[in-house]
């Protein structure tokens, strides 16, 4: 049996007479942005409860409802067996929180939950959790994202994490959930054997006082990959007292996003220390934040370390000059490792561009994305990056978009790009303007070299 894939359609009476026998027998109904209201619901419910050989079911960003989603979830019987549940932006509420938490006392097999962008608030997080709690929930991944949760809702959902063995993603992130909040989730993570693979808490209120518990967590969570705190004032005092977690001897995360935390570059020089100590680390983000060019000198040295292993770096809106881009230039010739760098929103200009183009130039180099868009980059830099994409062989994807190239710039860049030898699959030109002749040639060259996409 196939499965049932729609995003974004809106379906007439005939086209949804036609989807509701597919509804009884896929394994997959997926129905996303599909115009689904309140009033299919019953169709919906009564399609799921003939359905055996359900295992996921979105209906994201439709307005079901309170009264919809009650309808929906009453047509997943006890014998079901889905595993995933989605009802991301459904207008669900507090009022939908009860039947929610029955479904989740009745339903043994399901392991993911989605319901972020909905207005559960603290009430509705509550009564929920009473679900949660139940030993016959065995929930591995649970998303509540912008769901309107303060620090009232977490002492509930600290005791989930500390009653379910299970948990492996959690999702918190954009509730004002603060530094008390917080705090009360670190201690039932810390309480609880769950086997915690990612822990999701960009914008919550967090400080850096919240960074000792997550330390902790880091250090006696071997199991964690990943790590996102972006958009928290947690400021160089914040990662100074994360820090030592990351370089404990059980820590083996993978991703950290740190993105808008508010420190300097001397926050930097605690993250080079676990850039050069765990080769476990793949992706770090610091965008957003005011480390200038010698910050960025520090991370670069890290990156040399032939211990450090990082494949992902995220440096944009960093306060960067072309002073930085030397160092940057020496980095690309000599790391193996590092396959995306993105230095978006920062002023390198076109000398900064040269400087970047000399290192990716040298043999053996492994970037294979680069962003550079709001550079400041003019024709000129365009002209180096030309005679670069004509002998590097690693770079498939290269995003210039809001930068000062006119016409004669981009066609530099495409008369390269055209060529057998490039192995450039995209090229990103967002917000840059030209004729209609341009357009056309831009097309044509699509049309010739087909494994590549040009995207304006």
């Amino acid at each position: 049996m196939s499965l049932l894939d729609l995003h974004y359609q809106q379906l007439d009476d005939a086209r949804w007479a036609e989807l509701l026998p597919l509804m009884r027998q896929a394994p997959v109904v997926r129905l996303v942005d599909c115009g689904v209201t309140g009033g299919r619901c019953k169709d919906v419910s009564a399609a799921l409860r003939d359905n055996a050989a359900l295992t996921e079911l979105s209906l994201s960003s439709n307005e079901l409802g309170d009264t919809g989603t009650q309808l929906v979830l009453q047509g997943l019987q006890p014998a079901c067996k889905i595993q995933k549940l989605s009802l991301q932006n459904c207008n669900l509420t507090e009022a939908g929180c009860g039947p929610l938490s029955g479904v989740l006392r009745s339903l043994p097999s399901l392991r993911e939950l989605d319901l972020s962008y909905n207005q559960l608030q603290d009430a509705g997080l509550k009564l929920l959790c009473e679900g949660l709690m139940d030993p016959q929930c065995h929930i591995e991944k649970l998303q509540l994202e912008y769901s309107n949760l303060t620090a009232d809702s977490c002492e509930a959902l600290a005791a989930v994490l500390r009653a379910r063995p299970e948990l492996k993603d959690l999702g918190v992130s954009n509730n004002d959930i603060g530094e008390a909040g917080a705090r009360m989730l670190c201690r039932g993570l810390a309480d609880s054997p769950c086997p915690l693979e990612s822990l999701r808490l960009e914008s919550c209120g967090l400080t850096a006082a919240n960074c000792v518990d997550l330390s902790a967590i880091v250090a006696a969570k071997p199991s964690l990959s990943e790590l996102q705190l972006g958009s928290n004032k947690l400021g160089d005092a914040g990662v100074a007292a994360l820090c030592p977690g990351l370089l404990s001897p059980g820590s083996r995360l993978k991703t950290l996003w740190l993105w808008e935390c508010d420190f300097t570059a001397s926050a930097c020089k605690d993250l080079c220390r676990v850039l050069g100590a765990k080769e476990s680390l793949r992706e770090l983000s610091v965008a957003g934040n005011a480390v200038g060019d010698e910050g960025a000198r520090l991370l670069c040295e890290s990156l040399q370390d032939p211990r450090c292993r990082l494949e992902s770096l995220w440096i944009k809106s960093c306060s960067l000059t072309a002073a930085c881009c030397q160092h940057f230039s020496a980095m690309l010739a000599k790391n193996r490792s590092l396959q995306e760098l993105q230095l978006s929103s920062n002023n390198l200009g076109d000398a900064g561009m040269e400087e970047l183009c000399q290192g990716l130039s040298q043999p053996g180099t492994t970037l294979r994305v680069l962003s550079v868009g709001d550079c400041e980059v003019t024709d000129q830099g365009c002209t180096s990056l030309a005679a670069l994409l004509l002998t590097n062989h690693s770079l498939i994807d290269l995003d210039l978009s809001n930068n000062c190239m006119s016409e004669v710039g981009v066609m530099k860049l495409a008369e390269s790009a055209q060529q057998p030898s490039c192995p450039l699959e995209k090229l990103v030109l967002y917000d840059i303007y030209w004729r209609e002749e341009t357009e056309d040639q831009l097309r044509a060259l699509e049309e010739k070299k087909p494994g590549l996409q040009i995207i304006c």
